[in-house]
């Protein structure tokens, strides 16, 4: 069902989804398997949305407070070749790169 709603023509829902998914890293499920919650994340990060996209990055930004070498191991996949995915790794790395 969520991988439906993530690929939902409307921006409002994928963007409804990505607040949910920040915050289901805390309901059972995605706290045993947050990476679960990561992955389908960042299948938005090129989302035509800009307001999507930083809602994604700052949804990402929030779990890696709780799941840092996740997030550090997933970001480390993107091509920053793309404006949109650099505007959500921006916003996504912000801790990890304050940690340096």
């Amino acid at each position: 069902m969520i991988d439906d709603w993530l690929e939902n023509n409307n921006p409002n829902t994928r963007r409804a989804v990505t607040e949910g998914l920040r915050i289901w890293t805390n309901k059972p499920y995605f706290k045993e398997n947050p990476k679960e919650a990561i992955l389908r994340l960042s299948m938005l990060k090129e989302d035509k949305s800009e307001y999507v996209r930083k809602s994604l990055g700052n949804a990402i930004r929030d779990i890696s407070k709780k799941y840092p070498t996740l997030i550090k191991e997933e970001l480390k996949t993107w091509k920053l070749k793309n404006k949109k995915i650099i505007q959500v790794y921006k916003l996504a790395n912000k801790f990890i790169q304050e940690e340096k």
